[in-house]
């Protein structure tokens, strides 16, 4: 009998004064938490998308406490989030920016065609490993839901081959863009009504051949824009929205339809 109490004991004298000395670490090494910064994350959403710029929403709630940085960086939680963090650091209240992620490709499976026929892993990143993905065009949406699939609102879906964008789901944590292998994915502030729909920067006549919603690079929208807001970089239309007055006369103008109009205002963090 006393072959098996010993080690039994010895195991369970181990096991209490481990226990007694993790006891007395933790009250040693305890790390004070600043009650501010616990109430503070209490209010983020959690999304810990780094849309603010910090890693995630501990680190976000961290820098308002101890570097003070602004209270209108959290882009999902809008100006609610931006309201209650004002409030409880007894700040000055800033208008939260909002944003909305926007898809720049037209290229829908009726206005491209596959290259070639992809059968591995049904993702973006995985399909971009071999020859640039099935479709065509190589810098277009590959299609296979990558960006859906980490959006924590369902914003996103995957729809005649190309990415679709909820804007009434849509927060604009920008998780989609950082996944999307192409970087087609952007993220954009609500009030914008003109994007271009397509990342190509091939030359026209290699764009055509490729997808029939692609900017060829022909400098109509530039020429006739009122405001001087677009110029085509590297054969590719972009808007300079800071000039940009939302008239909507380049969409109307394109050859090949690839600016489009759209209106975000007012639909920010809501559901349908």
């Amino acid at each position: 009998m006393s072959a098996i109490l010993i080690p039994v004991g010895a195991v369970s004298g181990i096991g209490l004064l481990c226990a007694v000395m993790l006891t007395v670490v933790s009250k040693v090494m305890a790390v004070q938490v600043d009650e501010r910064i616990t109430a503070v994350r209490d209010v983020l959403p959690g999304a810990n998308c780094g849309a603010c710029g910090y890693a995630g929403c501990d680190g976000y709630a961290a820098a308002l406490i101890e570097d003070g940085v602004k209270t209108n960086l959290c882009v999902p939680g809008s100006d609610d989030v931006s309201l209650q963090i004002s409030n409880l650091l007894g700040v000055e209240f800033e208008d939260v920016i909002e944003r909305i992620a926007v898809c720049h490709c037209g290229g829908t499976t009726s206005a491209t065609q596959r290259k070639m026929e992809y059968g591995g892993v049904i993702s973006c990143a995985a399909a971009k490993l071999l020859y640039g993905g099935e479709m065509s065009c190589r810098y277009g949406c590959i299609g296979y839901g990558d960006c859906a699939r980490v959006c924590p609102n369902g914003a996103v879906c995957i729809e005649d081959g190309v990415a679709r964008i909820n804007p009434r789901r849509c927060t604009g944590c920008g998780l989609c863009a950082k996944v999307c292998p192409n970087g087609i994915i952007s993220t954009l502030p609500d009030t914008v009504t003109t994007v271009i729909k397509c990342s190509s920067i091939d030359r026209g006549g290699d764009v055509r051949k490729k997808c029939q919603r692609g900017c060829i690079g022909c400098m109509r929208c530039v020429r006739e824009c009122p405001n001087e807001a677009i110029a085509v970089v590297n054969n590719l239309a972009v808007i300079d929205y800071d000039k940009c007055g939302g008239c909507g006369h380049c969409a109307e103008v394109c050859t090949v339809k690839c600016v489009k109009i759209a209106n975000f205002t007012g639909v920010f963090n809501k559901t349908e």
